[in-house]
């Protein structure tokens, strides 16, 4: 399993109670380090804020992002602008895993309105606990670095 030292984890209003149960999730089943950077409530506020806040606090090969909003579409665009994120929006097991082992995704993107509590739960742990492939994906990947 990679290993990973952090996980910073956001939403938006409409991610906020999944965000809360999958904090409480993480910490019952990994030793990792979890930072909540929003939102607060399920008051309206802009999703590309939080998408921004979890791709700037990621530094580091061993440090994750987990974004949640309604579709998981637009926090996914927004962490996508930074040259270091690889945001994945997952909505089954099988995409996360993929995301993980091709695509050394770094960001999990997942859509509150599209997915059971369960559902995300396990999505959760097949990205945490996948490795990255490496040979011919990352040269492939090193290309969507220098674009």
């Amino acid at each position: 399993m990679t290993q990973i030292k952090d996980i910073f984890i956001a939403s938006d209003h409409a991610g906020f109670e999944y965000k809360t149960k999958l904090i409480a999730f993480l910490k019952a089943e990994y030793s990792i380090t979890i930072t909540d950077l929003g939102c607060s409530s399920e008051a309206s506020v802009d999703y590309p804020v939080y998408g921004r806040l979890v791709a700037e606090h990621i530094k580091t090969p061993d440090q994750f992002g987990i974004l949640i909003c309604g579709s998981g579409i637009g926090v996914s665009i927004a962490a996508n602008r930074f040259k270091h994120i690889r945001a994945a929006l997952c909505h089954t097991v099988e995409y996360a895993k993929l995301a993980r082992l091709h695509n050394d995704a770094n960001v999990l993107a997942l859509g509150s309105r599209m997915l059971t509590l369960h559902e995300t739960q396990d999505i959760i742990k097949v990205f945490l606990e996948t490795d990255f492939e490496k040979g011919r994906h990352e040269k492939r990947v090193n290309q969507l670095s220098n674009f």
